[in-house]
This record gives C-alpha cells, sequence and structure tokens, in this order.
C-alpha cells in the first residue's frame, strides 16, 4: 500500500506558542475525524482557547464502517496526543497481508502492514478526548454559515466534508474543483473479520465487478462493491433498493463472504468525486479533509488526510506569529503531501476504471498489476516486502535467472534488444543545415556506450521546410545519410549488441522557429521558411506563422520525402525507424480534431484523418527493409477539450499496428499551444497502459519515468514492453549501465564497454568511520 508521507506534529510541551492571543475563538463546521481531532490538538494546545464543533448528526451517527490509518499517521498521533494514541491501539485490527482473488485463483502477498478500527469508535474516542479536553460539542445542530462565524471567531475549521456547504458559498475565494468519476460504488459490512485486504474480482454477465475488503474489528469487515455504471445499470442495480442491493451484492461475491449476508448503514450506490481546491483559505476560515481535498477509497487514505491536515493544522497556528502567516504556512506545508497523495490516488482510480482491460493477463502478473497501481508500490519495495512474490511475478514474466525484468532481452522482427531501456527522442538543435556533426557522435554514442537497448536520435526532418529550427537534423541528401553513416558504424562497433533507431518526422505548423534556449516555439526573427499543415491553423494564434494547407500535390510531396529519407536512413545502418505522428508536427496534425479542419478525404471523422499518416506509414514501410522493425509514436492525448483522447488513441494505435507498426510509442500532448497536462511521475504511462492491454501490440512508454524501479515496475506489471527515459540519459549517460550496478546485475543485458570495465564499479571514497569503543573506563 501507499507509503505514509511525513507529517508535522504539535507538542505543547515543545512547540513554542508565538502569540496565544491570537486565536482564542475557534468554530469547527463538521464532527468527523478531521474537525474533531483538529479542535482537540487546538483545545489541547491551549486549555484557554473556546473551541465549539457544530455537528448536524447524532453523536452515535455515522456513515460507512471501518477506517486505515499508516503507521506514520499513528505515530504523528502518538507525538501529539498520547492519550488519543493509546486509546485507539487497544481497538485496532492488524494485519499485514493481500489476498488477489481472481477466477478462483488467491495470490497472497506479505509484508504490507494495515491498522484498522470502527469508524464508530474512532468517534467515540475523539469524542470522549474533546469533552475531556473542554471542547463544546454541539449535536444534531446544523452550523451557522461560516461567514457568520468568521465575524465572531478568531478561526473557523471547515471540516464539512465532501459536499462542503462552506466551500460552496465561498466558491469564488476558494476556486473549487469537482470531477465526478464513471464508476459506481456502495460501502457495506460483514459481520466477520477476514484475514487479509482482499481484493475480488467477479465477471458476471453485467460486466467486471470488484470487491475491497478489510477487517476493522474481530467480527466485521469494510466491503466496498465497485463497477463501471454501465455494468451497474446492466446488472439492473440502479433501480435496486439499498436492501435488495446489498442481497444482490452478496450473491456476487459468495466467495469471499462464504455465503455470508452483508449489511448496509444508509448505504447507497456513489460516484466518487475528487476535489480539489485553488484555495484552502478565506479570511479566517480554512478547509480541511475532504472539503479541502478527496483521494479515491482505494488507496485508503480519507481519513488519514483529514487526521494529517488538523495536525499541520494545529501546529502552524502554535509555530507562526498570526494567523493569516499560519494558514499560508499550513496550506504551504499540505499541499504538496495532499498533491501527491491524489495522482497517487488518481492512477489507482483510473486502475480500477479500467479493470476490464486487465482480466485476461497472466494470474500474477495480473497481481502484481493490481498491487502497483497507484505507483506508490513499486517492484523493488514489494521485492523487500515479499521476496517469494515477487520472484514468482518475475519467472512468470520470463525474467532469466537473477535477471532484473528491465534487463530481460525482447525481439521485434528481426531485432534483438538486448533490454528494455529506449534513450527517448531528444531535439538537440545543434546540427548546420541538417547536418549531423561530432555532436551528434558524440551524443548519441556516448549513450550507446552508456548500456540502453536502443539509442534514438532526435527528430530527423525529411525535408528543409520539415525543420522545427534551423539547429535540427535531417535525411534530405546523401550527404546528411553518409554524416549517420558514421555514427550508426560507431555504435555498431563500440557498443556491440546496442541498437541505434532513427525518427522521421516533419514539423508541419511548428516549423520555422528559434532554437529552444532561444525562444521555445517562438518564430525567427529573420530567415523564415513557409510552413504547411493539414489546415491553415496557427500553433500560437497572433504569434505563430499561419501555415499553408497542403493540396493534392503537397501531400504526394510529403509522402515522397518521408520515402527518400526512410531509404537513406536504411542505408545508413540505422536498426530500427519511427514514425513521428505526435507533439503537433505534421503527421499529428492529421490525427487531432483540434489541428485538422479539412472537409475532403483528410479529415472530418477519424478515419478520415488517419489516411494520410497511414498513407506515410504504408510508403515508409515498404522501402523499410523488411527485416528491421518501425514503430510509430503518438500523442494519446491533447490534453484539451475536444483533442485526441484516450479511446481516440486506442483506435490510432490500433490502426497503426494493423498496418504493420511493430510498436506504439505512447507520448501525449504539444498538440495545441493551451494544453493543460496533468504532469506527475511516470503521468504519461497510463496511455501506454492501455493501448497495451487492449490493442494486440507492443508499446513503448514515455513521460517522466526516472528510476530504475520505474522501469521494472512498469514491465512487470504488463502496462509496457519498452521505457523511454530522456531526461536521466541527460544526466547521466550511462544511467542503464548505472541501474545494473545499483541492482547488482551483470549479466549479458547490460554488458560495459571493455575500455570501461575499471568504472563498473563505484570509486572508493575517503573511510569516516572511527574505532569503534571497546573498553569503558570508570
Amino acid at each position: 500500500m501507499p507509503a505514509p508521507e511525513a507529517t508535522r506534529r504539535p507538542d505543547a510541551a515543545t512547540t513554542p506558542r508565538r502569540d496565544p492571543s491570537s486565536v482564542r475563538r475557534i468554530a469547527v463546521i463538521g464532527g468527523g475525524p478531521g474537525g474533531l481531532y483538529a479542535a482537540a490538538l487546538l483545545k489541547r494546545l491551549d486549555p484557554d482557547r473556546t473551541v465549539t464543533v457544530f455537528e448536524r448528526n447524532a453523536p452515535d451517527d455515522t456513515f460507512g464502517f471501518g477506517v486505515v490509518l499508516s503507521d506514520e499517521t499513528l505515530g504523528s498521533i502518538e507525538h501529539a496526543d498520547p492519550e488519543v494514541y493509546r486509546a485507539l491501539s487497544r481497538e485496532f485490527v492488524r494485519w499485514d497481508t493481500i489476498d488477489i482473488v481472481r477466477r478462483g485463483r488467491t495470490h497472497t502477498s506479505g509484508g504490507h502492514g494495515f491498522a484498522a478500527l470502527g469508524r464508530r469508535r474512532l468517534l467515540e474516542i475523539l469524542h470522549e478526548r474533546c469533552a475531556g479536553l473542554g471542547v463544546d460539542l454541539r449535536f444534531r445542530a446544523p452550523a451557522p454559515p461560516a461567514a457568520e462565524l468568521a465575524a465572531h471567531h478568531d478561526l473557523v475549521i471547515a471540516a464539512d466534508g465532501v459536499h462542503s456547504a462552506t466551500r460552496a458559498a465561498h466558491a469564488d475565494s476558494f476556486g473549487p474543483g469537482v470531477t465526478e468519476h464513471r464508476n459506481r460504488y456502495i460501502w457495506l459490512a460483514a459481520d466477520f473479520a477476514l484475514d487479509a485486504f482482499r481484493f475480488e474480482i467477479a465477471e458476471t454477465p453485467y460486466g467486471v465487478m470488484q470487491l475491497h475488503g478489510y477487517p476493522y474489528a474481530a467480527d466485521a469487515s469494510t466491503v466496498i462493491v465497485e463497477m463501471r455504471e454501465e455494468v451497474w445499470r446492466a446488472a439492473g442495480l440502479d433501480t435496486c433498493d439499498p436492501a435488495e442491493s446489498t442481497a444482490r451484492c452478496a450473491k456476487f461475491f459468495t466467495e469471499a463472504l462464504d455465503g455470508r449476508p452483508l449489511r448496509g448503514n444508509r448505504s447507497s450506490w456513489l460516484a466518487f468525486r475528487t476535489v480539489t481546491n485553488s484555495r484552502w483559505s478565506h479570511g479566517n476560515t480554512v478547509l480541511i479533509g475532504d472539503a479541502a481535498h478527496t483521494a479515491h477509497f482505494s488507496i485508503g487514505s480519507g481519513t488519514k488526510l483529514a487526521v494529517e491536515d488538523a495536525l499541520a493544522l494545529a501546529a502552524c497556528v502554535e509555530e507562526q506569529p498570526d494567523l493569516p502567516t499560519a494558514l499560508a504556512a499550513y496550506e504551504a506545508e499540505r499541499r504538496p503531501v495532499v498533491a501527491s497523495t491524489q495522482r497517487a490516488a488518481a492512477a489507482s482510480l483510473r486502475w480500477f476504471e479500467e479493470l476490464a482491460t486487465y482480466v485476461d493477463q497472466p494470474p500474477r502478473r495480473f497481481a502484481f498489476n493490481l498491487l502497483t497501481r497507484s505507483r506508490r508500490v513499486t517492484h523493488d519495495n514489494l521485492r523487500l516486502r515479499d521476496a517469494s512474490f515477487t520472484a514468482a511475478v518475475e519467472e512468470e514474466f520470463g525474467c532469466p535467472p537473477d535477471t532484473p525484468p528491465m534487463f530481460t532481452p525482447l525481439r521485434l522482427r528481426g531485432l534483438h534488444l538486448r533490454n528494455r531501456v529506449v534513450v527517448s527522442p531528444m531535439d538537440m538543435y545543434s546540427a548546420t543545415d541538417g547536418m549531423p556533426a561530432d555532436f551528434h557522435l558524440v551524443h548519441l554514442g556516448a549513450r550507446a556506450l552508456g548500456g540502453a537497448g536502443l539509442t534514438m536520435t532526435e527528430m530527423v526532418c525529411v525535408s528543409p521546410e520539415g525543420r522545427i529550427t534551423p539547429g535540427c537534423t535531417g535525411l534530405w541528401n546523401d550527404e546528411q545519410g553518409v554524416a549517420w553513416r558514421r555514427i550508426t558504424d560507431f555504435v555498431h562497433a563500440s557498443a556491440p549488441g546496442a541498437a541505434i533507431g532513427v525518427q522521421l518526422g516533419h514539423s508541419g505548423r511548428k516549423g520555422s522557429t528559434k532554437l529552444m534556449w532561444e525562444g521555445i516555439d517562438q518564430p525567427l526573427e529573420s530567415g523564415n521558411w513557409p510552413l504547411t499543415a493539414a489546415s491553415p491553423l496557427p500553433y500560437e494564434p497572433g504569434v505563430s506563422q499561419v501555415p499553408a494547407e497542403l493540396d493534392r500535390t503537397g501531400l504526394d510531396t510529403v509522402r515522397e520525402q518521408f520515402v527518400a529519407a526512410a531509404r537513406r536512413a536504411a542505408d545508413s545502418g540505422f536498426d530500427l525507424l519511427e514514425l513521428h505522428c505526435a507533439h503537433g508536427y505534421l503527421l499529428s496534425g492529421f490525427l487531432s480534431p483540434l489541428t485538422n479542419r479539412r472537409t475532403d478525404a483528410y479529415g472530418g471523422s477519424l478515419a478520415g484523418r488517419l489516411r494520410f499518416p497511414l498513407e506515410v506509414f504504408d510508403a515508409v514501410r515498404e522501402v523499410w527493409p523488411p527485416e528491421r522493425p518501425m514503430t510509430v509514436r503518438i500523442s494519446a492525448t491533447d490534453w484539451a477539450e475536444g483533442g485526441t483522447d484516450a479511446e481516440d488513441a486506442v483506435a490510432i494505435a490500433r490502426a497503426f499496428a494493423e498496418h504493420g507498426a511493430d510498436a506504439i510509442d505512447v507520448s501525449t500532448g504539444q498538440v495545441v499551444a493551451d494544453e493543460r497536462p496533468e504532469y506527475g511521475r511516470s503521468y504519461q504511462t497510463p496511455y501506454a497502459d492501455r493501448i497495451r492491454n487492449t490493442v494486440d501490440v507492443p508499446v513503448i512508454a514515455v513521460g517522466a519515468i526516472s528510476s530504475w524501479d520505474d522501469v521494472n515496475s512498469l514491465l512487470l506489471a504488463g502496462r509496457a514492453d519498452l521505457c523511454a527515459l530522456a531526461r536521466p540519459h541527460l544526466f547521466d549517460p550511462h544511467w542503464t549501465l548505472h541501474a545494473a550496478a545499483d541492482q547488482g546485475y551483470t549479466g549479458p543485458g547490460a554488458p560495459w564497454p571493455l575500455p570501461y570495465g575499471a568504472g563498473s564499479r563505484p570509486p572508493p571514497t575517503g573511510r569516516t568511520d572511527g574505532p569503534k569503543p571497546r573498553l569503558t573506563l570508570g
């Protein structure tokens, strides 16, 4: 499960109070765990404060059943309030295994470490603590509006949940965003304790359903049933009353329940909502917990985040000289932690939304994929938690003995790749008149020597007018082909077993611009050349040059330019050719509805928009040697409304695969200037994952893959066949060899060049340890 985040912990005995008079009267809206714990902490830190909690429900009203807290959160509670910690510890049910059940087979992974208790008991403990400290608890008392409370209190804490009235009333200040997702789920309970955290998959006549279950008491377990909305409707659950829904869910999962019933608690079917806010405070009102942010229940972080918010808020109020500074410090501290958790939760949520695409995976791969879905659990830390489970997954994957997944070979047509690492295409803007020179020899040669299975060139342009900048390389004349041959010969002779590939492309409407470091995507101040594109739309309106729409003659000319460049690439000795249909360049411009407004056969529907890129692919494939593979790079989403989306990407990938593409290189974006990418670690890999598990074609994953652990995890989970890394190879040309050394691997997947053999171990450093004490003299 996800590694817990560090959090600040207030301590009345050690935390200095800057201005104890600045926050005297506190109102808390909402009596959930976050609101109650914030009230208890702030009252404990200053008993003279007046703290009032408004809760519209009765003390024993609660929704849901069990809650899970991480060891780190519990450590923070222990430091801040030992009495609450001791009370919680007496109630916890602990276990460390996860069972994954699919098609009658159970795979168990251990070493995870969970602690859970009933939500009602958690609230009782917090009620008792608040009452003992003198907090004014007002049950069955809807809170006055936050603005009214703010006029009479120094601090108003809005802990009023996912449907926060406070957030809605001050939306102009908080800037909320609420995204409703496509799965339906219901919280239920079973009157017995599961012996592990259980994920069970049911393949029903209506579609795939899943169960998430865990014990929270000696005689009770939380059970969440989840499925896509269309499955929910097909099963008729949308018309069932709560009692009938509960009974039907029990029948879907009779194995997990051993035929026993489920029960509800005002349970209803929900669609999860991801809540974000651009600001968490407004004047002296602050949001915490689900009012500020939500994270999907599949990573078990809702209560954890709320409690940690309370801890951080109380600490900042004590530490800072005034309330505005305290609220700013609270948000600065918590926002990165929450953002990281929400990214992990979003990955987990999407995994369960796309569950049907994974159910045919080999059994151990499926289990590993589920465990690593959020990208917080990885191959390396899962191996530490349960080495035997991970070894079984590696064996099923086909890893040779003592070989990490990334050093398992792969064959594409006649090309044998010794490992799964690709040096991603990276524009260097260092050519003159398209000619690769010494810089490119050193740049590409160094990375091939560095151990990668495949080193890719930058986008090599098929014509002078197809360049992005004056510094781009080309293959539009034979002299350039000879220069490239010098580089491929070096790679093949000096890095035996390493492959080198060429990426062919045409800039389209994104051409005739400055070198990246002089002004990315900015037009040249002089020496511009005319641009062509699918449609006469500038990349940046009012800034970029307006391209001419390619007519029939222009289309034929461009296609033949690709063919001529491909012939030269074959003569130059490249092992693989990639057709660049991504990032808004010419062929990508045909694929996206945002950049292709044509009304002829090359526009309109996706089939029309695919027509010209497929014509170019077919023409290039015809002249490219049949034993050498061809790949296609696509932008799987435009990150913009109305543009290419994940469904389109699957269709595009399938079309190229049907025309003979040996792999799809799955990138995203850079198609329109007003895109809004969702950046984060491995943020593009879900698109590769979906294509790989939907279309029968290998994929290359790219996008902020930064560690060898990420590479191993993506491969072993079946989300990619190859992983392309760019910036890590700029930081360290020998990234792959160093990854092998870090993992203690010395096999054929990462041989050190003979002249570099002495560097295959880290150089010694000066000793910093002193002699151990041996005697104690009185």
